[in-house]
């Protein structure tokens, strides 16, 4: 029978494949845009990412609240949303570009992406020991990661065709659901409670949980935003080096492809290095690697196309290697009994906040340029290191990674 490591290599395989859905629709939005009988905005564009984001937030809540991966198998839960997701996806395919059905066609696809990412969380965690916890849970953010950039990468190799970037993300969602068949469930695979909305306030009550919370909306303010417009940022950058707009394009999303996809290289990294040296630790150095990158980009914009990727590069490796740590932090020190619970709120309080950053991102782009409008996502990642050094010095810390904090 298949053992440890070849299940937690499906379930990675199969998060790849499916949450390629969440960016199919921002790295097609310049081609359809280009294609589209009547001009659209930017502002509508930020809503083929922020579309999925506030579809992931509800379905994550009516997930948990019908505790639908306890009462079905896990694997046919993601098996169905992965399916769900691609039918969803694909119908963008026969509508009109900027018809208010094309939205509700990515919201669609956010609900259905809850039953994927964090369902693919929990079939992990049946396969983790104690003194491994942050590299699995790491090993499905970095999946989350490269699913993220794979669309960037169709698009590269596409000719920029949005049909093909759409229609491969499907396929690939199909496919994904055909592989978590072969998933068996972990010796640790256990149904986690019910949630309570009575006790989400719990999250705020708890001095630890509600400090490691504010270090992941500070991460988050940045996460979503830096990834749904670092495409652009690096198109417009090609361009005014050497005003060959169309030239750059594809080199730009082949370069989106690589920042984002770094990404996975970063949450294994970091796992690894949280399980040893602490969660507050890599937050932190995480946090203000990437914060720096937001304060950069400005002055990157338009330099040589290989000293602006190169600092994207180590951007996208910064911005979402802590991610899973602060998922793993909220589970250490929640009260027993409440760990589904509070995974829930942080998860959609984060998603929830990614809607603001996503569309101020336009109007800030308007009114102070790339510079201006990346500065202005280093407020997170600021605010998320205080928050995790004050609950560095704090006794809580304990509870952190065997101690380590």
């Amino acid at each position: 029978m298949p053992g440890k490591a070849t299940n937690l290599a499906l379930i990675t395989a199969a998060q790849v494949l499916a949450l390629s859905l969440w960016f199919s629709g921002t790295a097609a939005g310049p081609g359809m845009a280009r294609d589209a009988t009547a001009a659209v905005g930017a502002s509508f564009q930020a809503l083929l990412t922020s579309g999925v984001q506030a579809g992931f937030v509800l379905g994550t809540l009516a997930s948990a609240a019908f505790a639908l991966p306890d009462r079905h198998d896990p694997r046919q839960v993601f098996a169905v949303a992965a399916l769900l997701g691609a039918a969803a996806n694909a119908t963008i395919l026969v509508l009109p570009f900027g018809h208010e059905a094309v939205i509700a066609a990515r919201f669609v696809t956010g609900a259905a992406l809850a039953g994927v990412y964090p369902v693919g969380m929990k079939l992990a965690a049946g396969w983790a020991d104690r003194g491994d916890t942050g590299f699995v849970v790491g090993l499905l953010v970095g999946g989350l990661t490269l699913g993220s950039a794979s669309p960037h990468l169709v698009n590269a190799l596409g000719g920029l065709d949005w049909q093909a970037t759409l229609g491969a993300a499907s396929l690939a969602a199909i496919a994904a659901a055909g592989l978590i068949g072969l998933v068996r469930l972990g010796p640790r695979h256990v149904s986690a409670p019910p949630f309570e909305f009575t006790a989400a306030l719990s999250l705020w009550r708890n001095r630890g949980t509600r400090l490691a919370t504010l270090g992941y909306l500070g991460h988050m303010w940045e996460l979503y935003a830096m990834w749904a417009w670092v495409g652009l940022y690096l198109a417009a950058s090609f361009a005014a080096w050497r005003g060959e707009a169309q030239a750059r394009a594809e080199e730009a999303a082949l370069a989106a492809f690589a920042v984002i996809a770094a990404g996975a290289v970063g949450c294994i990294g970091a796992g690894l290095l949280a399980d040893r040296v602490g969660r507050i630790r890599v937050t932190v150095w995480a946090m203000a690697a990437s914060g720096a990158c937001c304060l950069l980009a400005g002055f990157a914009f338009g330099l040589h196309p290989m000293l602006t990727t190169a600092l994207c590069l180590v951007w996208g490796v910064a911005v979402v290697a802590d991610s899973a740590q602060f998922s793993a932090s909220v589970a250490e020190l929640s009260e027993p009994g409440l760990t589904g619970t509070m995974l829930t709120v942080q998860t959609c309080l984060g998603f929830a906040l990614t809607l603001v950053t996503i569309h101020l991102m336009p109007a800030l782009v308007a009114g102070a340029g790339w510079g201006g409008a990346f500065g202005a996502l280093a407020i997170g990642p600021a605010l998320g290191c205080a928050a995790m050094l004050r609950l560095r010095y704090s006794p809580m810390a304990k509870q952190l990674a065997g101690g380590r904090g």
